[in-house]
Parts: structure tokens; sequence; C-alpha cells
């Protein structure tokens, strides 16, 4: 099932909520501005932070339950080398540059170019970025798929051509939270034996260092406990689940399974807005991301998996979350 309601308007243009909904009850709302996941109901619970309205989605930082890219996570000095050629991308996080710039695609009115419905409901939202658009090249056509499954899960995929040699690095910035309560408490598992040190900035230092002994080893579960806004290096065929997180508080397990080697986990340091839903402000911490993606800043570190997309060729990536009572 689909349903359908307005959500205001943006750039001029009527903004909508969908909301796929299987037998089972679990729903998941999508809006076409920013392809964003606004809600996730599984067990009569929202796992997810976001907004009452449209204008604190346009207002806010944070990026929440949006669509991020071109490029995901941060590349450094916002300068890309393509072939022979050197790209200053927008330098929007002090030198750097992340998220896709001033205006990614958690910025855009997309088009909705598919819809079904049915047991297993799916929506396929299509958005293309003109040729050096925040310094990228290329123009990149995306189209961004949501299904919601018959077992509860929420499939994101993602499709790109680009008409030149670009790079590419999407994913969903959802902040999850599985029991209202501190995130902190959250059981959390990851096939991830390696993650990449960064600098003061956040940049990569370049180095794939073990997380045996260190505060970054997830290879068993256990609580979040401190923040983090980490690249971890994800182990597994892309049909395993690589990642899961557990609630004692409310007895619901998120289970992820993706085709990309990494994933970034931010515990919302730097949330601060008044507006959350229900008038519950997203505030620090108040939500975690799992950011399934490539290595922030490969295009500048040769032994980081490639975020090269050559013209022409076509891009596709998915993650699935898996929701289930334990």
């Amino acid at each position: 099932m689909i349903k359908e309601a307005p959500y205001g308007t943006a750039y001029g243009a009527e903004i909508t909520k969908y909301t796929l909904e299987n037998k089972n009850g679990f729903a998941v709302s999508v809006i076409n501005y920013g392809a964003t996941v606004t809600n996730i109901i599984f067990d009569g619970r929202d796992l997810v932070l976001g907004y009452d309205n449209l204008e604190a989605y346009k207002s806010y930082k944070g990026f929440l339950g949006a669509t991020v890219g071109r490029y995901a996570n941060r590349i450094c000095g916002g300068r890309v080398k393509i072939g022979e050629n050197e790209f200053l991308l927008t330098q929007n996080n002090g030198e750097n540059h992340i998220h896709g710039g001033y205006v990614g695609f958690d910025k855009q009115n997309w088009t909705v170019t598919a819809a079904t419905a049915g047991d297993e409901p799916s929506i396929s939202l299509n958005h293309i970025f003109e040729d050096m658009e925040e310094g990228y090249p290329g123009e990149l056509d995306v189209t961004v798929t949501f299904t919601v499954t018959a077992q509860n899960s929420l499939k994101i995929e993602y499709k790109a051509i680009s008409t030149e040699d670009t790079v590419i690095n999407l994913t969903n910035h959802s902040y999850f939270n599985l029991s209202g309560g501190n995130i902190f408490e959250t059981e959390l598992c990851m096939k991830a034996p390696f993650y990449t040190p960064v600098d003061e900035k956040l940049i990569p230092t370049g180095e794939i260092a073990s997380v045996k002994g260190t505060e970054f080893d997830f290879l068993k579960p256990r609580k979040i406990e401190r923040d983090y806004d980490n690249n971890f290096c994800l182990e597994g065929e892309a049909d395993e689940i690589k990642i899961s997180a557990y609630s004692r508080e409310s007895d619901i397990e998120m289970l992820v399974k993706t085709s990309e080697p990494a994933v970034q986990l931010y515990t919302g340091a730097f949330l601060n807005s008044p507006e959350g839903k229900g008038g519950v402000p997203n505030i620090k911490n108040a939500g975690f991301c799992l950011e399934t993606q490539h290595y922030p800043d490969s295009p500048n570190h040769e032994n980081f998996p490639s975020t090269l997309l050559k013209k022409g060729e076509s891009f596709y990536s998915f993650t699935e979350y898996i929701f289930r009572k334990r």
C-alpha cells in the first residue's frame, strides 16, 4: 500500500509525502524533497529522527533522513584528480568538502518516476544534476528506489550514470533511535576488522588500521558508549548481515545488509535543532547514523576502494535495513 499526502512546497513546486506500508503494519515515509526518509514505523515506534513539517527540513542542518551525494562524507581540500584533470569542489566544511556541497542531493526536489503498491510497495525518485554542479564533472542522472519488503525491511537502491568521468559516493543519512532512550546503550556489532584513522579535521590519514585492542572494535556486540564519527571497513558479501544494532529497552533489533565497503558510524554530536517530531528537539546524541558508503576522501588515497564512475558506465549500490523483535 502507498499513501500520498501534501507536504508543502520547495522551489515553488509541491512536495509530497509517500508512505509505503506492508501487511504487517511496517511503514516507511519518504518525501521527494531530498529523497528523504521521514519515518520508519515498527512495533508502534518511529525509529528515526526527523521533523513534523517541510520548513524544518529546509531550515536545519544535519541531513536527517536525506539522500546524500554526490560524495557523502569528506574530501580533503575539496580537491579531486580525475585522469589528468584536477577539480575543486565546493569547500563547505572549512577548507574541505562534505556531503555534496552547499546544495547537495539533500536540498533538491526529486521526481517520482515509478511507484508500485502491493505486498512490497516501492517508489523511485530521480534527479539529474548538472555538469560542474558544486564542482563535479559530468551531468549525473540518479535514481533512488525505496522498497518496503514483506520481511519488515527498508531496501534502498541507488543507480546513476554520468556524461563524464566523475566520483560518486551515495548514502542515506537517517538517525536511528531504537528505543527513544539513550543511544549509547544500543548494542552494536559490525563485521568491520579495520577502520580509517583521521586527523583533527576528520580527514583520513590514509592508514587502514586494525580495530583490535581499540575503542573501534565492534566485532562482538557491545554498547556504543561514546561519541563516534568514524569510518569502519566492512567485510562480507553484499547479501550478508554486516551490521546489527539492538536495544534491550525496546527489544528491537536492526540488521543491515549492504553492497558498500564501509559504514560511517556517527552519533549525532553536532545535532542541535529545536523542532523535532512532536516538539521534541533533535539534540546532541538523540540518534545514531549508520551511513553505508565508500571510504571518506577515497579519491585522494590510492589504497582505498575507488569511487570513480567512468563516463557512460552504470553505478549501482544498495543497503537494506531489517527490523525485528529479538
